[in-house]
């Protein structure tokens, strides 16, 4: 039978199927196309499996092709990646200006793994009600004026004190399958509690001390929505290593500077101090805000260092 990994947690998997949900193995090992992976099966995947004789539980034997998926660095293994998930038809990135800040770098560093993965991305800004003083409201500003004209919709929400949630956010997740991130403690599983009350997922305060969230989410796990479409909520992230990437190559992952490709004088520009460079020109001419011209050099400059 045909089922879904709805949750995975190590060497045990939860697959939707048209028999209803069951506990199950990988059988064997799988080859990874070249990936070094630490997770061989991610939520979100597609499988083949069948019940063991006289068992409740099942074996995987085959993973479907994947049509994308997400990969970040591994934090334990050097040289390994980990799949947070896969088969993902949009990603939402929950930000917040303080307990936790999330930075403009850290957004674009995951703007940049969607773009190179060929997945939309929907920047949600929690804890509205937090917000105050002129350094919030400027940082607010920033978010729209350099993400809504890239193509990024922008959602302000409280999933604390939004009534209105299921109207703000619906829409524009119902039917898809849609992959849920951010740092520890943006409020992601507040706001799946609010959007889906049945899913029961923890929540912890964010630590005073320390400002940084207290880890909530254990595994990725795949909830479904009202309707149609499915949440995939995934552990907090505090760094997003951006996986190999050509320097000439990154450039094409932000959509302000891929609008110019093949424009420069050289085919092999790197836009960083090349003469006859039409991206350093719209630079200096407004089109490419310093901000985002800022992340992709320090993404660049961590790439070097890698090599």
């Amino acid at each position: 039978m045909k089922g879904r990994v709805i949750k995975s947690t190590g060497s045990w998997y939860l697959v939707h199927t048209d028999q209803g949900i069951l506990s199950a193995r990988l059988k064997g090992k799988f080859k990874q196309d070249e990936l070094k992976l630490t997770n061989p099966i991610a939520v979100g995947d597609w499988v083949a499996l069948e019940k063991e004789e006289g068992q409740d539980s099942a074996v995987i034997h085959e993973i479907f092709p994947r049509d994308n998926y997400v990969i970040r660095k591994s934090t334990r293994k050097q040289h390994f990646s980990h799949m947070i998930a896969s088969n993902i038809d949009q990603a939402i990135l929950v930000i917040t200006m303080k307990k936790p800040r999330t930075s403009l770098g850290f957004i674009d560093r995951f703007l940049v793994a969607t773009e190179s993965y060929g997945i939309p991305t929907l920047l949600v800004v929690n804890k509205m009600d937090q917000l105050e003083g002129e350094e919030e409201s400027d940082w607010l500003q920033d978010i729209h004026e350099i993400y809504v004209p890239l193509g990024y919709a922008v959602v302000e929400v409280s999933a604390l004190k939004d009534t209105d949630l299921d109207s703000k956010l619906l829409p524009k997740i119902q039917g898809k399958s849609n992959l849920i991130a951010g740092h520890s403690g943006v409020g992601k599983s507040t706001l799946l509690n609010a959007l889906l009350p049945d899913a029961r997922q923890e929540t912890k305060a964010i630590s005073d001390y320390s400002a940084k969230g207290v880890h909530t989410t254990t595994f990725a796990e795949l909830f479904f929505l009202p309707g149609s479409g499915d949440l995939i909520d995934t552990p907090g992230i505090k760094e997003f290593g951006i996986l190999d990437v050509a320097e000439e190559e990154l450039s094409h992952f932000f959509p302000e500077m891929r609008q110019y490709l093949g424009q420069c004088k050289y085919n092999n520009c790197t836009h960083v101090n090349e003469p006859g460079c039409v991206v350093l020109q719209k630079l200096k001419e407004g089109y490419i805000h310093p901000y985002r011209y800022q992340s992709y050099l320090n993404i660049l400059s961590e790439e070097d260092s890698h090599r």
